[in-house]
């Protein structure tokens, strides 16, 4: 009986261990097991891709808004320079008025002031040549003379006056 030696023995509770095993359905439930740990990473890839597919519309939608804004900013930006360019010419231009006005309103001073000087002048030559005539008709017209003189000046003025 060489047969029931050691290895027989571990052969045999080898076997009903296994036959055991079996009863229970260990198989299976290790089947069943490996099966359900098996979706649950297929169903976890899933999701995963399903959020990095999420997440690559949401970047690509941020990029889209960013470069959107960008270039709104940009617009803003050169309507800003187009709006003080035509301030600074309507500035230039309302300066340039102004400056005008100004020296117009110089000169018309200027000639103002000339022509009130020239009308003193006027008026100081005539004082002049007033007192030089009254005083060349005192010293040169005599009683007779004088009077004669002032009647024949009556008669030229009511004839000038009608």
């Amino acid at each position: 009986m060489e047969f029931l030696n050691a290895t027989f023995f571990v052969g045999l509770a080898f076997c009903v261990f296994v036959g055991v095993l079996i009863y229970y359905k260990v198989p299976g439930m290790l089947t069943k097991g490996l099966d359900e740990r098996a979706e649950k990473i297929r169903h976890d890839l899933d999701e995963a891709r399903r959020l990095r597919e999420e997440a690559q519309s949401l970047l690509a939608t941020y990029e889209r808004k960013q470069r959107d804004a960008l270039q709104e900013a940009e617009a803003m930006v050169a309507h800003a320079e187009e709006e003080a360019k035509r301030e600074a010419a309507i500035a230039a231009q309302k300066l340039e008025e102004s400056i005008k006005r100004r020296e117009q309103q110089a000169l018309d001073k200027i000639a103002l002031a000339e022509a009130q000087a020239e009308k003193e002048v006027r008026e100081a030559a005539v004082e002049v040549a007033v007192d030089a005539a009254g005083r060349v008709i005192a010293e040169k017209l005599t009683g007779n003379k004088a009077v004669s003189m002032v009647d024949q000046s009556i008669k030229d003025l009511r004839s000038q006056l009608h």
